[in-house]
């Protein structure tokens, strides 16, 4: 019995070291990935563990990855408080999320909400799509339909 309890303890934690985990940034280097040049649309979705509309959302985000990802990349930001890092880990091992996953570590929103895009008012869930090499951007501050998350994708590719 107790080889066995050796066993699953080995396994569990081996899968939670392999779990996806979130990166802390500052606005700064979220701000350079923002304005990165790539071959590829950028997606970034702002959302927060505690946001029942973002919740609903994210599988919209991770189903585009997995649909478009030799042409797009989604990075889900979450403004939970760097605090909340465990939490946040956790939600994504439990939702299986395999997106890049970011914490902002920057509870002054309001220096830096414009700088992501000049329309947000800070609520969330919020989505900027860009198309790096044209200069394209979209931007919704509401919460994704089904369908439309991809629409903006496919706009911004044509």
């Amino acid at each position: 019995m107790q080889k066995f309890l050796i066993l699953i303890t080995v396994i569990l934690g081996s899968i939670q070291l392999n779990a996806q985990q979130a990166k802390v940034v500052k606005f700064p280097e979220l701000n350079d990935l923002i304005n990165s040049k790539s071959d590829k649309i950028q997606v970034f979705n702002f959302w927060a563990t505690w946001c029942g509309p973002c919740i609903k959302e994210l599988p919209y985000f991770e189903a585009a990855r997995e649909k478009m990802g030799d042409k797009i990349e989604v990075n889900l930001v979450s403004v939970d408080f760097v605090e909340e890092l465990s939490k946040v880990n956790k939600f994504i091992t439990r939702k299986n999320l395999k997106s890049n996953i970011y914490l902002i570590d920057d509870i002054d929103y309001n220096s830096w909400i414009d700088k992501v895009d000049t329309k947000w008012s800070g609520a969330i869930p919020a989505t900027l799509v860009i198309n790096t090499t044209t200069g394209e951007r979209t931007f919704v501050e509401h919460e994704l339909k089904e369908g439309e998350l991809e629409k903006m994708i496919t706009e911004l590719i044509n």
